[in-house]
């Protein structure tokens, strides 16, 4: 019996006629991503949408829109209301927008403290936040000394050596500390460094009492920092500023000095 011509074996993966291959596969994790971003963006621009006018200006099938908006849904990214049909925008969407430009405003509003600590102090000013347990510098001063402290808007730091961290952290109550603590490491730096929950809890005690925090040369040695924290109009502590420069310019006398000018600071940005 002579052998039967074998047909040729289809890719898997390669489209049937009038489709795209991507529609055959599993759709990648980016994909998924960028079609829920367009779709957020869809139903803030609008005033209520239907599933239906969603699909038709994002060009996706009904079914997908309705998946993506289900998990946007279970974010709070976006707010279903089972009477009308109608799709909005959710509280955590306001919330995350509201953060951008809580922390933009925050940017220029302290410009004048900061310069004006810069001018006072003769060192460099910053402004910083906390995220995820870290410190992250948002704007900065520099001082015009030849030597002198520089921390490019974006870095992050470790949130127990860093003045702006701990003046933070000193708002926060201990089960709040402790549990930050639970997961991460006390890292060591320098000797002086808070590289102990008793050690960090004794120092978090001193700065509430006088008002501002003092990094001793905690991160870096021969640098000394002075911070006090900004707070939003709920009484939470939402960000720090700042003076740094080198140790043999900020002896105990002069910190002493400084440090009630930079509690006054935080108070005028808050």
């Amino acid at each position: 019996m002579a052998d039967q011509p074998q047909r040729p074996r289809q890719d898997p993966l390669r489209a049937r006629p009038g489709r795209k291959a991507n529609e055959n596969a599993a759709p990648s994790s980016v994909q998924v991503l960028d079609r829920s971003l367009k779709l957020l963006e869809l139903v803030a621009g609008a005033d209520g949408a239907a599933l239906t006018d969603l699909a038709d200006r994002s060009g996706m099938a009904p079914s997908t829109v309705h998946r993506l908006l289900t998990a946007l849904s279970g974010h709070g990214m976006v707010v279903h209301d089972a009477e009308t049909g109608a799709w909005t925008i959710g509280l955590k969407a306001f919330e995350i927008g509201n953060a951008f430009l809580r922390f933009r405003k925050l940017g220029t509003i302290s410009r004048p403290f900061l310069q004006q600590l810069m001018e006072r102090s003769g060192e460099t000013a910053n402004v910083g936040i906390e995220d995820g347990g870290d410190v992250v510098f948002i704007s900065q001063v520099e001082s015009h000394a030849p030597m002198r402290a520089f921390f490019r808007p974006g870095r992050r730091g470790p949130i127990h050596a860093s003045g702006i961290g701990k003046a933070i952290l000193s708002t926060w109550g201990q089960p709040a500390v402790e549990r930050l603590f639970a997961t991460r490491p006390l890292t060591r730096f320098t000797e002086n460094t808070r590289d102990t929950l008793p050690r960090l809890i004794t120092d978090l005690a001193a700065i509430r009492s006088r008002g501002f925090s003092i990094d001793d040369e905690e991160h870096t040695l021969g640098m000394r920092c002075l911070a006090a924290p900004i707070f939003n109009e709920y009484g939470e502590a939402i960000a720090g500023i700042s003076v740094s420069g080198p140790a043999v310019r900020l002896p105990d006398a002069r910190l002493a000095e400084l440090g009630p000018v930079v509690r006054d600071a935080a108070e005028g940005v808050t």
